[in-house]
């Protein structure tokens, strides 16, 4: 069972980003706050639960977090700053567009670069110990995975409705036999 807060009797956000591994697309990056003691059994790093059960639950975590936003940094961004500063920084856009202004985060991973004035700490497989960076790892997640299978419909050759942008076999050789589109990483290694 995930626990409901690293610190008491605050407002608390967990924070998450999905796709930085990928060769293409954006890095999405989730906040979330819920009420205090909340519970779900159902909640887990999105990476331990199946692509049907990440669906089932944003409409849970949409309905029951107290706020929650997405933020994103573009491939572009990836290549000016790199992966981890971009992560970072779809992260900070996350907090951003919170309707509920946080007085502490927490942040899946041991990299966080602090945000305004608000005191932050990581904790690294934080998506499989916390509700609320589980509940992020999931929302960055999902709306990642919709964002590549639009851009799946301007480029199927590429099988981002499968891969989601990650490199795999079949993105690989594609790349060798047609080239990047604009949403591939060029700072990326390819090979």
């Amino acid at each position: 069972m995930l626990l409901s807060f690293y610190k008491q009797n605050v407002i608390e956000a967990g924070c998450d980003e999905a796709g930085r591994g990928c060769l293409a697309g954006s890095v999405f990056a989730a906040a979330v706050i819920f009420p205090p003691d909340y519970k779900n059994e159902l909640l887990n790093d999105s990476k331990k639960i199946t692509e049907k059960q990440r669906y089932l639950l944003r409409p849970v975590i949409q309905k029951d977090a107290l706020a929650w936003a997405v933020g994103i940094a573009t491939a572009q961004e990836i290549d000016e700053i790199n992966i981890l500063n971009a992560s970072i920084l779809a992260m900070h856009r996350a907090v951003e567009n919170l309707k509920i202004v946080p007085e502490y985060l927490i942040v899946d991973g041991n990299k966080f670069k602090p945000y305004k004035d608000i005191p932050h700490q990581t904790i690294v497989k934080g998506d499989g110990k916390y509700l609320s960076i589980a509940a992020a790892s999931v929302l960055a997640k999902t709306f990642r995975d919709d964002y590549m299978l639009e851009l799946h419909k301007e480029f199927p050759q590429y099988d981002w409705a499968t891969n989601k942008g990650y490199p795999t076999k079949k993105h690989r050789d594609v790349i060798k036999e047609i080239g990047f589109t604009p949403y591939h990483r060029m700072s990326y290694k390819f090979k």
